[in-house]
């Protein structure tokens, strides 16, 4: 999504939660210095994404639910979101691809690195710290940003690491995408709770992130499937039975 195109969503998201535009691009001018010699090419999501099959993962209820389809399913690119991590690894299984703006469980954001997964971190003006804590640990990454992109820190939409895995997917070409554990609602699992504060402030985050993507369904060149009982607009549901095959 062009940076022009996205930003007035960010402006009404900025709005409603008072978050502070100068803050979020300290964050990313910060993120972008720290990166200067670890940085990937993001012709590495590019390889990885173009034309194939993208399962995103989420941390909510289906996730755990839906464990052995996503370990059956090796053809697909597993984009992972965040807290989500935690449960693919105790599965073993790896992720591709993190999304993360780093207040998931660190150990095993570190483990999925150590495991060949891409990592693709964002930087706002609330994880400042954070990203000054834990991107040193890091070899290599991409980072992400959610407003104007600078060297090595890339907007490709987004507001929460699950939305933004899906905006991530589309940004690189994906054949199809299909949403796993991302029931961005009032239900929340024990892997998407792990650390937090405020969880009334966590459902308004989540409401936010399913209109972006309401509103990127109705641009997506992808097609979109969603595997949960009440699918986000635009997508379709995603009906898993014995073989794993749309029915």
């Amino acid at each position: 999504m062009k940076f022009i195109d996205w930003f007035p969503y960010y402006q009404s998201i900025r709005l409603q939660f008072s978050y502070s535009t100068e803050k979020d691009q300290e964050a990313a001018n910060m993120l972008s210095k720290m990166i200067k010699r670890k940085a990937l090419d993001t012709k590495v999501l590019q390889k990885k994404i173009a034309g194939k099959s993208v399962m995103v993962i989420g941390s909510g209820p289906g996730l755990e639910k839906n464990i052995k389809f996503i370990k059956r399913n090796t053809k697909f690119v597993k984009i992972v979101a965040n807290g989500a991590v935690q449960a693919l690894i105790e599965k073993n299984i790896k992720p591709n691809i993190v999304v993360t703006d780093l207040d998931g469980n660190p150990s095993f954001l570190q483990k999925a690195e150590k495991m060949g997964s891409t990592m693709v971190v964002h930087a706002h003006g609330d994880n400042i710290n954070r990203l000054k804590k834990l991107v040193p640990k890091f070899r290599h990454l991409v980072g992400s940003t959610q407003v104007m992109p600078v060297q090595n820190v890339y907007n490709f939409g987004g507001f929460t690491d699950g939305d933004r895995c899906v905006f991530l997917a589309e940004e690189f070409g994906a054949r199809e995408i299909i949403l796993v554990g991302m029931e961005l609602g009032d239900h929340l699992s024990r892997y998407s709770k792990e650390g937090l504060v405020d969880i009334e402030l966590k459902k308004k985050k989540m409401k936010a992130g399913k209109r972006l993507l309401e509103m990127l369904s109705k641009r997506s060149r992808s097609q979109l499937f969603d595997t949960s009982k009440k699918p986000i607009k635009g997508f379709t549901r995603f009906l898993i039975n014995g073989s794993d095959e749309l029915v």
